[in-house]
């Protein structure tokens, strides 16, 4: 029962982040609302660290890594979406995101992270990207503005670079999952600071559901979303915990559609559910197969591993 509330604490976190960033865009330019969320993320992550008495990283290669990092997980994609957000729906914007499994599998092949797929992880990538392909259609006129949508598609990837980088410069290097997480948001937060002379300059608009909007975004959707899923990776394993990604778009269209009055046309719903079957058949494994004719305890938990690494996951939402 805990872990399926946890389950469904970061659907409706996660899910509803899209909603906050269409709001608090009424407030914030995108790269304003990008330093507010990581700024308020980093003072949860801190002030938890502190609790529990733990240490950041002292690697000094960890350090180097996170200032890159940063720029695929956080920076660019939470800016880009807010970049989207502006011409698209928020409901869209979420089921845009939910191809980011998808550009990291033939990034973790080009990277060597993974050199055995199956005729069905290959199927599953074509199909899932058919699906992104339904959804723009851009061979013909509609009502979806294709630059907002294309900047939402280029956040999605930029996650998918993320996960992989994460596992192979970020994991196994000895750090507590909540001590990477409070760094990797101090180091954003430092990273989006910079930005802020650049593309920041406009006054902020005091539109108070705007500026709740980004204070529920920073403090909840990057701050303690990340304290959930680490209790689910430690509790579930890996595996089980990036379930949460097949109901993000679920719940951002349903949010959508309650709060702005947004509306997906049947394209959209097809191509959101081509997707999310080609992001299923990208994490079938042979063991799957295995497990399901003569079943071994210790195989449970890999009976659907991904093929790009599933502890590093959790580093990267939206």
């Amino acid at each position: 029962m805990a872990s399926l509330l946890r389950l469904v604490a970061l659907a409706l976190i996660w899910g509803s982040s899209f909603l906050w960033i269409k709001l608090g865009l009424d407030a914030m330019a995108p790269s304003q609302m990008v330093f507010a969320r990581l700024a308020l993320a980093s003072v949860v992550l801190l002030t938890l660290s502190l609790l529990r008495r733990g240490p950041l990283p002292r690697d000094r290669r960890v350090w180097a890594h996170l200032a890159l990092y940063v720029l695929i997980a956080n920076v660019l994609p939470f800016t880009l979406f807010a970049v989207g957000e502006q011409t698209v729906d928020s409901g869209l914007s979420g089921v845009i995101n939910s191809t980011t499994p998808l550009w990291a599998v033939p990034v973790s092949l080009l990277f060597g992270r993974e050199r055995r797929l199956s005729l069905v992880n290959f199927g599953g990538v074509a199909l899932g990207f058919l699906g992104v392909l339904v959804i723009f259609a851009p061979w013909r006129i509609t009502d979806i503005d294709l630059g907002g949508a294309l900047a939402c598609l280029v956040a999605a990837a930029s996650y998918g670079v993320a996960i992989v980088y994460a596992g192979r410069f970020l994991s196994n290097r000895g750090v507590p999952p909540l001590s990477l997480a409070t760094a990797q948001m101090v180091t954003a937060t430092a990273v989006s600071a910079l930005l802020l002379p650049f593309a920041g300059t406009e006054p902020v608009r005091f539109v108070p559901v705007g500026l709740l909007a980004v204070a529920v975004l920073g403090v909840f959707g990057t701050g303690i979303a990340f304290v959930l899923q680490h209790a689910q990776i430690a509790r579930e394993g890996a595996t089980a915990a990036t379930m949460v990604g097949y109901l993000l778009p679920v719940v951002s269209v349903l949010l959508g559609a309650v709060f702005l009055g947004e509306t997906l046309n049947v394209r959209v719903i097809i191509g959101m559910a081509v997707v999310l079957v080609g992001v299923g058949m990208t994490r079938w494994r042979r063991e799957a197969v295995t497990a399901a004719v003569r079943p071994e305890p210790e195989r449970a938990e890999h009976a659907t591993i991904a093929p790009v690494p599933d502890r590093s996951a959790h580093m990267t939402r939206p």
